[in-house]
């Protein structure tokens, strides 16, 4: 791979970022269309989507973008206000963006139509900018080093009346680098000589910054007819830190223009102190000789902390092959270690088992780091969940916000990347089944806005999920007519509400009237569950007809390595996932035969499933056999066993293409001895046992 390719790859990857914090952005405007902190905060994104695509190759991305942000500076500036129309053109940018930088094979010609609509929408914001701008993005600029500027910013006794701020602007230099300021203040009045709506006040400020002289000049051109402004390049950044280069005070001033060549000379002859010399003469007011002095101190601290050519990052990215493979070499090293371990406890050298002991310490702290480094923040996933709410919520004619909570809620990265389906379909569910319209809602008394809650956190080695919704909820007698005419359910069977929510996971089953574009086909809830479930998950529904609904989902937090209890029967040894067991009791004597397959557990009925009948091992079982109690769905399942051996941690292997769909089993490990064990899937071994028969 070339080093341009490289870079182009580097900007997509930076960009999508940025697309991620221009659309959240975006939502939270919709609800605070006046935070000048998220107005700024959007035109950053923006502004640095179009400097970076213009200058690795981009230039269609950066034309399109600096179309928008022309646009948008005008509400960065006061003379726009934020509106829904506007908000909707702008998240269409964005995606329009981010079709650009990956597009599809033969979409050029729809590609572009959609890029005139949006410009065309935006002319109507501002035709005047949008007839400037060109078509050709502004030429890259290199990389640079830490330049230094001079810049005295006086804005005009009319500058309030335009709508504008000047600590909008003084913010925006700021954003660039480095920057120190002095505000004068001689010319404000008495307070009751104040003119609150004329600017007094002016700054001189000093700006150590990467940006070439024409993006720090950007940042005032909005306001150059209103203001005083210069802008000098003082220092390019090509000298090394703390050269001992430093104007003196005398320079500095000639320079501003505050200072004549022949009164410097004059005041020099006086062999006195500058400063004091100028401050008794008159020649320059006392504040432009503080602001001078504000200066060379400036100026001298950025180059003593200038950055070296080489930049050294604090983080860095890293491809998600290479980290896989990183888990996998520590998966390797977990097995290793128990291997030695194992064979260690046969000797009686007290060295041997010392330096064993050691390398279980370090194994441990280097796996735990290892998928620390895999865990990411479940609220990098919501922005991508609020614009869905959004747009769907319109779609249907409904009034719905997004609550989140528990963002800093983190999980494994794989788990993060595979839930992102499953938890957009049953997003998409409540808004269409869940929350009604507003003329219903207000009809039973609600407000007219629905809410759809999303939260998650942590809980026991699991993370909980929950998506709430304060809609219509589920209709038990519904649920259990459309069962009923599936074949589902028995006329006359006796279920619980829970159990009758559970049905809206079978295969094809439906509730909605009519066929939408968002549901009503019965596709999609079976699914969901058995993507979750493949994550080793499990779903929960809950009702309160009338009111909303809860779906809870529990994950684990890894899917690399987990804890399990080791059990064996026969010659073979199984692991079951730990988070899962409940107890282990031995199998009664007059509960072991070929009768109804159940215990009674202190009172409750337990079904269970004998694994060597399921997976059909030879041999005769053990006078008496144990029972491994799980959790699953809710409900109790006993997996009787020859024996458990005890706790292991299990570093899963994913099985080769002849075995990924056998019902039952998730994976492989390697034990101690060097020996394999199957990983059991529960809730799918419960299920292939309950259609079999087993």
């Amino acid at each position: 791979m070339s080093q341009d390719d490289m870079h182009r790859m580097a900007f997509r990857e930076e960009a999508a970022e940025l697309l991620g914090e221009l659309e959240a952005s975006l939502l939270a405007l919709e609800g605070q269309p006046g935070d000048q902190d998220l107005i700024n905060r959007v035109f950053r994104a923006m502004h640095t989507i179009k400097g970076s695509g213009a200058m690795f190759g981009f230039d269609d991305i950066a034309a399109f973008t600096h179309e928008v942000e022309t646009v948008f500076d005008k509400v960065r500036n006061g003379l726009l206000q934020v509106s829904k129309t506007l908000l909707d053109l702008t998240l269409s940018a964005r995606d329009h963006i981010k079709t650009l930088l990956d597009p599809a094979d033969g979409t050029e010609a729809a590609v572009e139509q959609e890029g005139r609509r949006i410009l065309e929408g935006l002319r109507q914001f501002s035709p005047e900018a949008c007839a400037e701008s060109r078509t050709s993005p502004p030429p890259p600029e290199p990389a640079r080093g830490v330049a230094t500027y001079r810049i005295r910013f006086r804005p005009g006794p009319h500058f309030y009346a335009t709508g504008n701020n000047p600590l909008h602007f003084l913010e925006d230099a700021a954003a660039l680098g480095t920057m120190r300021g002095y505000l004068h203040t001689e010319a404000i009045p008495c307070l009751e000589d104040i003119d609150p709506e004329t600017c007094h006040a002016w700054w001189d400020i000093v700006l150590g910054a990467k940006s070439s002289l024409s993006q720090v000049q950007d940042v005032f051109s909005f306001v150059e007819d209103d203001c005083e402004l210069t802008v000098d390049l003082i220092d390019d950044g090509e000298a090394g830190p703390d050269t001992g280069i430093s104007k003196r005070l005398g320079e500095i001033l000639v320079e501003r223009g505050d200072l004549t060549p022949d009164d410097l000379a004059q005041a020099l002859a006086a062999q006195k102190r500058l400063g004091t010399v100028l401050a008794d003469s008159g020649l320059v007011p006392k504040a432009k000789v503080e602001a001078a002095l504000v200066e060379q101190e400036a100026v001298r601290d950025i180059r003593k902390t200038r950055e070296p050519a080489v930049e050294t990052a604090s983080s860095i990215r890293v491809a998600a092959d290479k980290l896989d493979d990183l888990v996998d070499l520590v998966g390797e090293l977990v097995i290793v270690q128990s291997q030695i371990k194992q064979a260690v406890l046969g000797t009686n050298d007290p060295t041997l088992k010392s330096l064993a002991e050691h390398l279980e310490r370090l194994s441990d702290d280097l796996r735990d780091s290892t998928l620390g480094i895999r865990m990411l923040p479940i609220g990098s996933t919501f922005g991508r969940y609020r614009r869905l709410v959004r747009d769907l919520s319109a779609e249907l004619g409904k009034e719905i916000d997004l609550v989140t909570s528990g963002e800093e809620t983190e999980l494994d990265k794989t788990v993060i990347e595979r839930l992102g389906d499953p938890l957009v379909h049953l997003l998409r569910n409540s808004i269409d089944h869940g929350v009604e319209r507003p003329d219903e809602r207000r009809a039973k008394g609600k407000p007219p806005r629905g809410t759809v809650v999303l939260s998650a956190e942590h809980s026991g080695g699991s993370v909980v999920i929950r998506i709430v919704d304060d809609g219509r909820g589920l209709d038990p007698t519904a649920i259990r007519a459309k069962g009923v005419e599936r074949g589902l359910v028995p006329h006359d069977a006796e279920l619980s509400d829970k159990e009758l929510y559970n049905l809206i996971f079978l295969p094809g089953f439906s509730t909605a009237k009519a066929v939408t574009s968002v549901s009503g086909r019965g596709v999609g809830m079976d699914v969901v569950k058995r993507s979750i479930e493949s994550l080793r998950g499990a779903v929960d529904i809950d009702s309160d007809p009338g009111r909303g609904a809860t779906i809870t989902v529990r994950l684990p937090l890894t899917l690399a390595i987990i804890d399990g209890l080791q059990i064996q029967t026969g010659r073979e040894c199984y692991v079951a996932p730990l988070s899962l067991v409940e107890e282990c009791v031995d199998l009664p004597r007059d509960e072991a035969g070929e009768g109804d397959k159940i215990i009674n557990l202190r009172g409750e009925i337990v079904p269970y499933i004998r694994l060597r009948d399921f997976f059909g091992i030879d041999g005769r079982p053990p006078d008496v056999e144990q029972v491994v109690v799980s959790s699953v769905e809710g409900n109790r399942v006993g997996l009787v066993v020859d024996r458990v051996i005890g706790e292991h941690q299990t570093v899963i292997k994913s099985l080769g293409r002849l075995y990924r769909d056998v019902e039952g089993l998730a994976g492989a490990t390697i034990k101690g001895d060097g020996t394999m064990a199957l990983i059991l899937d529960v809730p799918g071994l419960v299920r292939a046992a309950v259609e079999s028969g087993n």
